[in-house]
């Protein structure tokens, strides 16, 4: 029985919502506000956190929507041929709404420090490039970066949730791939792949994060759309083989 709008929705948000708070949370609290500073978790541990979480979330919800919790995954999809565009309108007005509310909670509890809270630039784990942002990278390298490591992130998706993949292992596959692409990124970006993890911190935070949220949209589906006409290539070569 095909599962119902609403119940994709109500998945997506959740999911989304766990991801930011859950990977954004760890950049912020235990990372260091801007992910400028590494001393708590260090870089292995916030890419671990993001990579957990969708661990996690693809097998709590990968039944229900697919677990896509990110609107460059869901547009990749569409461009796959794999969702409809009515179902992907919902599932990215989802995500954002759940990243939404996850950068609220996780604001709410910064909050809550008994010596004060300032929330400064880029702060809640917001992504970000250029002076006074991790190591300075400039705006070329930082669209780029996102570009590519989001074709790649889109390639490992649909080859894993394909009819040639391995499903069982594909939640597996799709999260550790997550934790190689903040391996590689945080000290570049901070790490997107995905505009509503961008999304969320950056409209709480204001200032520079929210001025260059443009990027961590633009890049991340420019790449989510060369992942999936290249998966479309390959496979459909795999096919005829």
């Amino acid at each position: 029985m095909e599962t119902k709008i609403s119940s994709k929705f109500i998945a997506e948000l959740i999911g989304t919502f766990g991801l930011v708070l859950f990977g954004c949370g760890a950049a912020a609290i235990a990372g260091g506000d801007t992910l400028a500073q590494t001393s708590g978790l260090g870089l292995l541990g916030i890419s671990l956190a993001f990579g957990f979480s969708v661990v996690v979330f693809a097998y709590a919800i990968g039944g229900i929507s697919g677990c896509h919790i990110n609107p460059a995954v869901t547009i990749g999809v569409l461009v796959s041929g794999r969702i409809s565009f009515k179902d992907a309108i919902v599932y990215i007005i989802a995500q954002l709404i759940g990243a939404l509310i996850g950068a609220f909670v996780l604001k709410t509890v910064l909050s809550g420090q008994l010596a004060g809270f300032s929330a400064g630039e880029w702060a809640f784990g917001s992504n970000g490039w250029g002076k006074g942002y991790q190591n300075e990278y400039n705006m070329t390298t930082a669209f780029i970066t996102e570009t590519v490591l989001t074709a790649v992130f889109l390639f490992v998706i649909l080859a894993t949730t394909s009819k040639v993949g391995n499903g069982t292992m594909a939640g597996l596959a799709i999260g550790f791939t997550l934790v190689l692409i903040h391996l590689f990124a945080i000290p570049i970006t901070g790490t997107s792949v995905n505009p509503a993890r961008s999304f969320g911190p950056a409209v709480l935070a204001g200032g520079q994060a929210l001025s260059q949220l443009w990027l961590f949209f633009a890049a991340p589906i420019l790449g989510a759309i060369i992942g999936a006409i290249l998966w479309k290539v390959t496979y459909t070569e795999a096919k005829e083989a």
